[in-house]
């Protein structure tokens, strides 16, 4: 069960596939389509329920009551959930229905950056899906570890799968790409000889976007052969901020909206960097690594599994726009070390993060706990 059909869509399909054939398969989601688990080559059920990321007291207590009577009808063996608000539901939901076996996946806190009362009652509806659940995955284990610190989970009632990440990487689908990084760079108007650094997710204050274009400006004050590219859906309506920061270097940046071929902006630059704020696992670094190129990103946890510092990349303080800079021009004064960093993180992808390993981990997780279908 998820929130948003993107959530499945993009991590969940190499984990619906293989477990659609030991077991039946719904897939819940706020979607009109039913489609959806066909699309993504599963051969099962999609039900529609009304279920929105934000707070919606009324119309969450309707699909709250909604998914007890769904649950109680089908009499499901077990539910799995991601997101937090997909969590609180289906959790309490499956208890009041007395589902079995209740899974949920836990893949980063918004209350990690906050304060005061909401950070409280972010934390304690985190305490509750864990509570409500059987058992609890984690997406990376400095997370795990984070949570276990906070008294949000405990040790013996969750886990992490393989190594970490969702769903893993789709070492096919990200890998060096020589001829697309020329294509990509002839769309961009980006000369071969320019040093890329990229930013690719959701604009957000939280992903740091702002302290990296103040770090990327002070950078090219002393080396003007870099640029800038930033990809993904503006859902704060950052772009005139991130202007601003820029100042008069604002022509070397190029902002792209957002785009189902994260892989092409992957393979096209030298440098990936997530200056996040708070991160479960931060997939796109693996999917960085697989490409070959070098992580610059936030020393948080979450990524600290994702990116080993001075080996696959280089970690600097999260809100800290001298340290960014610092670290870039480490970067941009040696191809030496950029070609290592790549090298190493494209090896530890292909060896530890594989789709392959957490899909067979995530089998392993049900085979141990529920018996196929007869």
């Amino acid at each position: 069960m998820v929130s948003e059909p993107v959530t499945a869509t993009s991590f969940l399909g190499g984990h619906l596939r293989a477990l659609a054939a030991i077991y039946d398969v719904t897939l819940i989601a706020n979607t009109d389509d039913p489609g959806l688990l066909h699309s993504l080559g599963v051969d099962g059920e999609t039900v529609g329920v009304g279920i929105e990321r934000r707070i919606r007291p009324v119309r969450d207590l309707r699909a709250l009551l909604e998914l007890v009577v769904l649950f109680r009808r089908r009499g499901f063996d077990a539910v799995h959930s991601l997101t937090p608000k997909a969590g609180l539901l289906s959790m309490t939901a499956a208890v009041l229905a007395r589902v079995p076996l209740r899974t949920h996946t836990f893949t980063g806190q918004v209350w990690a950056t906050l304060n005061g009362p909401k950070r409280g009652l972010l934390r304690l509806l985190d305490r509750v899906n864990h509570r409500f659940s059987s058992f609890s995955l984690v997406d990376s284990p400095s997370q795990r570890a984070f949570l276990i610190r906070e008294r949000v989970v405990r040790a013996e009632r969750s886990g992490v799968l393989a190594d970490g990440s969702i769903c893993g990487v789709d070492t096919d689908r990200f890998r060096p790409d020589p001829v697309g990084r020329k294509r990509v760079r002839v769309e961009l108007g980006l000369s071969e000889d320019e040093l890329v650094f990229l930013f690719l997710g959701r604009l957000t204050a939280d992903k740091g976007v702002l302290d990296l274009a103040q770090a990327f400006a002070l950078a090219r004050e002393r080396h003007r052969d870099i640029s800038l590219v930033i990809v993904g859906p503006d859902e704060e309506a950052l772009r005139p901020r991130i202007m601003a920061e820029l100042g008069r270097h604002e022509g070397a940046c190029t902002l792209v909206g957002f785009t189902p071929d994260p892989e092409r902006y992957l393979a096209a630059c030298d440098v990936f960097c997530l200056p996040s704020y708070r991160e479960g696992f931060g997939s796109v670094l693996i999917e960085a690594a697989a490409t070959g190129v070098p992580s610059l990103a936030s020393n948080i946890y979450g990524i600290d599994d994702a990116v080993i510092d001075g080996t696959t990349g280089l970690l600097h303080p999260p809100g800290d726009a001298e340290a960014i800079a610092g670290q870039m021009e480490r970067l941009i004064v040696s191809p030496r070390l950029r070609t290592q960093l790549g090298e190493a993180g494209r090896r530890r992808a292909l060896e530890s993060f594989p789709a392959e390993r957490v899909v067979h981990a995530m089998v392993d997780y049900y085979s141990d706990r529920l018996p196929p279908r007869t």
